[in-house]
């Protein structure tokens, strides 16, 4: 599918692995829906790419927050062709630690915004796309891009939560391929590595550099633009379909 003049829904677009991708596919000729609940960014984003986006308050677990964004982005734009979904948090909490066992509560809620939340939208992204006329020879419709970790399956000790959403995406990607086949819409993941986000920007230079030398080669953090270019290819290529693509720079996460 051609990005040009096609409409793309970014969840977490207003930063990090999403801002670069938002970025990339107005370069290309897209309309982007930033769906985030970093209203500053988000806004200010939108403002100095200008017309071709547009931003919505969402969060990304309420079933009506995303229905409403998606309803206006097809009002505002006339389709959705594109759904990369970005959006999730983090945890750092053992199974059973000094403190006692993992809180319940602090588990939900990783589970509810990274797997409850990117299913919530690839459904109802899903249901706009079925809704288009095809855009390929192929007879397709949308292309719907999850987003793992290499946690999914190097999980390291204090990301239980974390890896269990991830993996729960990668194990997503081929039973929704294969059911949102009949619409003409396709579904890949990417499992980034080590990806120079803002959270790096906080951390101690030492340990920074010891997760560069983590990395295989290149022996780097890597960039969210490098996403961002995978997505456009998984955009692009039409046979890319229920694929999980790792992009880590051949690293393997060790228990710590």
């Amino acid at each position: 599918m051609d990005i040009q003049d096609k409409v793309a829904v970014i969840t977490g677009g207003a930063s990090g692995l999403g801002k670069a991708t938002v970025e990339l596919f107005v370069e290309k000729g897209a309309k982007v829906a930033i769906f985030d609940m970093n209203e500053a960014a988000g806004e200010a984003l939108a403002k100095e790419l200008g017309d071709s986006v547009i931003y919505f308050n969402v969060n990304v677990v309420d079933p009506e927050s995303v229905q409403s964004a998606l309803d206006k982005t097809v009002e505002a734009f006339g389709a959705v062709h594109i759904c990369c979904n970005y959006a999730g948090i983090g945890s750092a909490e053992k199974t059973l630690s000094k403190k006692g066992p993992h809180n319940l509560d602090n588990y939900i809620k990783v589970v509810q915004v990274n797997q409850i939340g990117t299913f919530n939208v690839a459904r109802l992204a899903a249901e706009k796309m079925a809704q288009n006329e095809p855009v390929t020879a192929d007879g397709g419709r949308g292309v719907i891009i999850n987003t793992a970790s290499v946690a999914a399956y190097e999980g390291q000790v204090g990301q239980v939560a974390y890896s269990a959403t991830k993996g729960a995406i990668v194990g997503m990607t081929l039973p929704m391929a294969r059911e949102l086949a009949e619409f003409g819409i396709r579904v890949n993941t990417i499992a980034p590595g080590l990806i120079h986000t803002p959270l790096f920007e906080t951390i101690e230079e030492s340990y920074y550099k010891s997760l560069e030398l983590s990395v295989v080669y290149p022996q780097r953090l890597g960039r969210p633009e490098e996403i961002a270019k995978l997505a456009a290819h998984l955009v692009d290529n039409d046979y890319m379909n229920g694929e999980c693509v790792r992009m880590d720079g051949a690293i393997r996460m060790q228990p710590r």
